[in-house]
């Protein structure tokens, strides 16, 4: 008993329980200094075990996986293309140069050296990933909450062209590194050095040093001269940007820098790089793609695709997009064959010509110019020009729409001072030659001869603001000011903006926004982008088909279009206009509206017989566009009132008028009179005693 007592107590081998917990808590916070940082020792080297076995299998796994893992299928650039609306190829956004490969040796060293001083200089050091450039970019990352710091080796821009995209992630960038370290496993350094110098991008279609070299120097890549391959050398970074061809003085202080660079890192002396920075470099032309079809067109899709996807300039050309198109080949050939076919040979004389189908608002031929490899300006978007007389008709919509003109409005064909902005300016107009009817008009005829008098006096009736609202809501956005000078198009307005304002007209009130671009496929044939232009209604049907009435009167004897009346054959309504460096005929059917501009590029005065091409070309390609579509009507709507007219006094024809011509009025504005002259009841006689106005009194007896 005792003994079974005697082991209960607690003695030195066995502490008590008590006692035993009070000593392991005296142990964990009393213990002496030395054991406390045993301790910590012991942890830290646990904790430092941990961590390098944990790197260790990192290392190993990412050392495994370059070994073994392959590399993904390479991603070559294939030509982006450009079809017209049935599929056919108008060009390719490679511009038609085909890449050259070469081997090392056959580019020169300047060439190399002058990539290696501007790309990685450090490229015969590192395995693939410069460790010590990729810390400071993302140290700059980090500290600017970006992504915009490269340090991408020459090797990891390689991998990037091969197998990635372009986007700015560090995920992208992971991967980068990984395949990049994969190739230098693989491939030797002038190997890689070499598959880089073929395949990077040098802007205008050219790929690799062979193909850049022959593009902008006219030689083989191992003939460049030093300042030769220092400017080409610069060149990637921005392609569009640093092209001699587009921005010389770019591209030069662009080469002044990778100069530099070689100086810095002792490849030239920086003797060399200031003489090289002076010697003048010999450009050959961009090569002439005289087998493309709508140059001026293809250019302008060229920059709207970039607006429309989200794509730097490299991926846009060599991404395999498929880009259809509005274009209509056909036409477009007889849009060409029209411009020149009236344009006079060894002449400076230029033109422009859009066509727009009114109910789409597809664009279906465009020439920007007669000769596009003399010059690729698109003059149909410049907003220098004056349209002249053919604005009236959005003159004439916005009186008719207000009712404060009807086509039986009448005002004196004479020279006719004006008095505007409370009678402290003076306007005073004139017509072509000094022309004038000296009495009264009606709408038709001032439109059939173009009278400036008459649409000035118009101007003044509605005035210039709702003038410009009516322009605004037709989808013009050139400037316009309010004066009265606005009736005769003195403001520059484009021929793009004039064919989609009148495709309301031809459209039955109905205005498409423009487009060019139906669709863009990648090369997968997934959508990137499709068009959904919108339809507005911004005039009436009635309006616009009493307005496409009255236009059809510029083809009839004595109209400003006479002289092609016989060359059209279907019906078709337009405007001439003419200034003093402008010729313009804007026109349509119900099927398509073309804009039409002759006149000089440094807007020298045209002489008389230059003023009278731009008509023939409307009709000339008009009736080749629309062979294969049979001739019709304009659809009369409702709200259209047609009834017959003596032209002398504007009211309706009696019986015994000598003429009667058919005219059309938007409903209740048609006249309910008959002719006063030839059997229609008289005016009443003035109150006695008043005798009414003197104009009235003049008017009675100018009629008597």
């Amino acid at each position: 008993m005792n003994g079974e007592f005697d082991n209960q107590w607690p003695t030195q081998e066995q502490p008590a329980l008590g006692s035993g917990i009070m000593s392991r808590e005296m142990t964990a916070s009393d213990a002496p200094p030395q054991e406390r940082r045993r301790r910590k020792r012991l942890s830290w080297r646990m904790i430092g075990f941990i961590a390098a076995a944990a790197i260790i299998l990192m290392l190993g796994t990412v050392a495994a996986l370059i070994r073994y893992a392959p590399l993904p299928s390479a991603s070559f650039p294939q030509s982006t293309q450009i079809l017209d609306a049935d599929g056919n190829v108008l060009a390719s956004m490679q511009g038609g140069v085909n890449r050259q490969t070469v081997a090392l040796p056959q580019i020169s060293p300047w060439l190399v050296r002058a990539t290696l001083a501007t790309e990685d200089r450090r490229f015969y050091e590192h395995s693939g990933v410069d460790i010590r450039g990729m810390a400071r970019a993302v140290w700059v990352d980090l500290r600017h909450m970006s992504k915009e710091q490269g340090a991408s080796t020459l090797t990891q821009q390689l991998a990037r062209n091969l197998y990635l995209s372009h986007e700015r992630t560090w995920k992208r960038k992971a991967k980068e590194a990984w395949y990049a370290a994969k190739l230098e496993q693989i491939y030797s350094k002038d190997q890689i050095l070499e598959m880089y110098l073929n395949q990077i991008y040098y802007g205008h279609g050219a790929y690799g040093a062979e193909a850049a070299a022959r593009l902008y120097f006219g030689k083989p890549a191992k003939k460049l001269t030093l300042a030769e391959s220092a400017m080409l050398a610069g060149i990637p970074k921005g392609p569009r940007y640093y092209s001699p061809h587009l921005h010389y003085d770019q591209a030069k202080a662009r080469q002044r820098t990778v100069l530099q660079g070689m100086a810095a890192t002792g490849y030239i002396t920086k003797l060399q790089a200031e003489t090289a920075a002076r010697e003048p470099l010999r450009l050959v032309p961009l090569p002439k793609d005289k087998g493309k079809i709508a140059p001026y067109f293809v250019d302008y899709v060229r920059k709207l695709a970039a607006q429309l996807v989200p794509l730097d300039e490299r991926l846009l050309n060599e991404g395999g997009l498929r880009i259809v198109t509005t274009l209509d080949s056909r036409m477009q050939k007889a849009a060409e064959e029209a411009v020149a076919g009236q344009m006079p040979k060894n002449s400076e004389l230029q033109a422009a010509l859009v066509a727009i189908d009114p109910s789409t608002g597809h664009i279906k031929a465009m020439v920007g110019g007669r000769d596009y490899e003399r010059n690729q300006f698109n003059r149909v978007f410049a907003t220098t020009r004056q349209p002249g007389s053919s604005f009236k008709p959005i003159l004439y919509a916005t009186a008719l729409n207000a009712r404060t003109l009807t086509p039986t409005t009448r005002f004196n064909s004479a020279p006719t001072v004006f008095y505007y902005d409370d009678y402290r300016k003076i306007y005073r107009p004139s017509n072509f030659n000094d022309r004038y009817f000296n009495g009264e008009i009606g709408l038709r005829q001032a439109i059939k001869s173009s009278d400036n008098i008459y649409a000035v006096n118009t101007i003044m009736q509605v005035g210039p603001e709702e003038v410009i609202a009516m322009a605004r809501k037709l989808g013009i956005t050139s400037k316009l000011n309010a004066v009265p000078s606005l009736a005769l198009g003195t403001f520059p307005v484009s021929p793009f903006e004039m064919a989609s304002a009148f495709t309301a007209f031809a459209g039955g009130g109905y205005r498409p926004e423009p487009v060019a671009i139906q669709r863009i496929e990648d090369r997968d044939g997934s959508v990137l982008y499709e068009a959904n232009p919108r339809r507005e209604a911004v005039i009436s049907p009635a309006l616009a088909y009493v307005l496409s009435d009255l236009m059809r009167s510029v083809f009839d004897s004595g109209g400003t279009a006479h002289r092609v009346s016989r060359m059209l054959t279907r019906p078709v309504a337009g405007k001439s206009g003419t200034t003093q460096s402008d010729a313009w005929f804007v026109g349509y059917t119900p099927d398509l509206v073309a804009s039409v501009w002759v006149g000089h590029d440094r807007g020298r005065a045209i002489s008389s017989s230059e003023a009278h091409r731009a008509a023939p070309i409307f009709a000339a390609f008009t009736e080749k566009a629309l062979a294969s579509v049979a001739p019709h009507e304009f659809p009369v709507p409702e709200g259209v009132v047609t009834v017959y007219i003596d032209p002398a006094t504007g009211q309706l024809a009696a019986d015994g008028c000598p003429e009667k011509v058919r005219e059309t009025f938007l409903a209740g504005t048609e006249p309910t009179e008959a002719c006063v002259l030839h059997g229609g009841a008289r005016e009443p006689a003035e109150e006695p005693g008043r005798g009414g106005s003197l104009w009235h009194r003049v008017r009675r007896w100018w009629k008597l």
